[in-house]
């Protein structure tokens, strides 16, 4: 029988921070194009995000990947595919691979070693409350209606549980990526 921890749902994510030579951008913005398709078509794959340097202060992209599973998760990072692109993208760095895998929620807080830049804890708090602010007053105000319409009695665990989901799934999926690139020179500087 398979080891059952490998088929669970348990979610990883890898932090992956390339420093590219200043003058190489173009060629690893055509390598990006290069090696994502193929994570994509890897099994257990969730989604993908970029944080590209900003132009005159930062040198560093900074991809992060999801997959369903750490297995899955790394069977990418271990593949034959990945390691060939990495090879041949290794001269467009001024370091190395530099990656730092994690599962579930450890995602949210610094991971000890990794070399990424990380913004200050005081701007990650200001920009954490100022999306979640507006969507505490707003979203109570659709999801408790559309309850109420779907026949779910009223009650604040109920509610409560709804509203949270929604925060949380718009949190992560739809404010945040958009909200830290749209502020990300203030962010890390």
């Amino acid at each position: 029988m398979a080891n059952a921890s490998a088929h669970s749902i348990d979610g990883a994510s890898v932090v992956i921070t390339h420093r590219v030579h200043g003058d190489k951008h173009d060629e690893y913005e055509r390598w990006l194009e290069e090696i994502t398709p193929l994570c994509r078509a890897s099994a257990g794959y969730l989604d993908w995000h970029i944080v590209r340097p900003v132009p005159g202060v930062t040198q560093t992209y900074t991809v992060i990947i999801r997959f369903d599973t750490t297995a899955h998760l790394e069977g990418w990072m271990r593949s034959e595919a990945r390691a060939r692109l990495i090879e041949k993208v290794l001269p467009l760095f001024v370091g190395a691979d530099d990656f730092y895998i994690s599962s579930g929620l450890d995602f949210w807080f610094t991971p000890a070693g990794a070399r990424a830049k990380l913004p200050v804890r005081w701007k990650q708090y200001l920009l954490t409350w100022s999306a979640i602010y507006p969507l505490a007053l707003a979203v109570p105000l659709v999801v408790a209606p559309a309850l109420r319409l779907a026949g779910v009695p009223p009650g604040v665990p109920i509610t409560t549980l709804a509203v949270t989901a929604v925060v949380v799934f718009l949190m992560v999926y739809v404010v945040m990526p958009r909200y830290t690139r749209l502020v990300q020179r203030w962010l890390f500087s």
